[in-house]
């Protein structure tokens, strides 16, 4: 079970960082990933790493803005936000992988519930 927290409102130019906590299984060995869904639109790729955790993977609408991080003894994934946009509004989701390609929602076998994010201008 994934457990997606600390969405919330910020203006433009604000920061958050978002948390995704695992139970029931040790996700160590899994790819995470972040995906996002604004109001009417199809869930697309935020950041994700590689299944063995040593390499990061960005949308290019968010590179140098967002960081992902793992701290392992906590089973926690982290998406760090800086310098959020209004068009970074959407409920945000973590997802665990065992296989599949770190880009497609498709490959993801585990999902959160999400949390929103509302960046205002």
């Amino acid at each position: 079970q994934l457990q997606a927290s600390g969405g919330g409102l910020v203006q433009a130019g604000g920061s958050l960082r978002l948390s995704c906590a695992a139970s029931g299984r040790t996700f160590s060995a899994y790819g995470m990933g972040w995906f996002r869904q604004a109001p009417g639109k199809e869930r697309r790729f935020v950041a994700a790493f590689s299944r063995s955790g040593s390499s990061t993977y960005y949308a290019d609408s968010v590179k140098g803005r967002f960081t992902i991080s793992r701290d392992n003894a906590k089973n926690t994934v982290y998406l760090q936000m800086n310098g959020l946009k209004p068009e970074d509004t959407a409920v945000y989701y973590c997802a665990a992988r065992i296989g599949g390609t770190y880009f497609s929602s498709s490959g993801y076998d585990y999902w959160g519930q999400g949390t929103l994010v509302t960046v205002s201008s």
